[in-house]
């Protein structure tokens, strides 16, 4: 008799899901891969019934938070998006060979504070790879979602209001730690030019 496989993912659980191309290269080579991705994400999310949180793309790798709401959802829907996603790109850039590093990473996330962190972190990606100034100035991500700048329907509506009361409550915990960052980084910099 073989040993049963542990299961990974649990109904109701949440996850931080990333992975990043092969060698660090780029897995998004032009606006189109970003919005033709955002889309069977969508088609996947709904054929999987699971929720989306939080996502950010960037050139190189990705981040999600996501609750599965049944049994086996997120390995299908993984499986499903970034296969047909690595066809398509293969063949649109005429590349051969894998796009990414393997297979997606995960981590079951088990409390509420370490949640609300990852969100913040996931949505200042953009920012941290110095792509743009501002959060909401990267297209590629649902942060301009949470703030109430845009109105998509790929993540999950309640998570937000439910975890931080408004979307001005939510910019203001991102800016928070943002303004804090640049601060320590303006110091150092003064310390270590003298």
């Amino acid at each position: 008799m073989s040993p049963s496989r542990k299961k990974e993912f649990y109904q109701g659980g949440y996850y931080h899901i990333y992975n990043r191309g092969a060698n660090r290269d780029l897995i998004f080579f032009n606006p189109e891969n970003y919005v033709y991705c955002l889309r069977l994400m969508r088609k996947y999310k709904n054929k999987y019934s699971l929720s989306l949180i939080a996502y950010c793309l960037t050139p190189n790798h990705y981040h999600f938070i996501i609750r599965q709401n049944s049994e086996n959802g997120i390995s299908e829907f993984m499986r499903d998006v970034f296969n047909t996603y690595a066809q398509a790109v293969n063949l649109q850039q005429n590349r051969k060979g894998t796009l990414f590093q393997g297979r997606f990473k995960h981590i079951h996330i088990e409390k509420d504070e370490h949640i609300l962190q990852l969100c913040r972190y996931i949505h200042l990606n953009p920012v941290k790879a110095g792509l743009v100034d501002l959060p909401e100035e990267w297209r590629f991500s649902d942060y301009p979602d949470w703030i109430g700048e845009r109105d998509d329907t790929l993540t999950d509506k309640s998570f937000m209001p439910e975890n931080f009361g408004s979307s001005r409550n939510y910019r203001e915990f991102v800016m928070e730690y943002l303004e804090e960052k640049r601060a320590e980084k303006m110091i150092e910099k003064l310390i270590f030019d003298e």
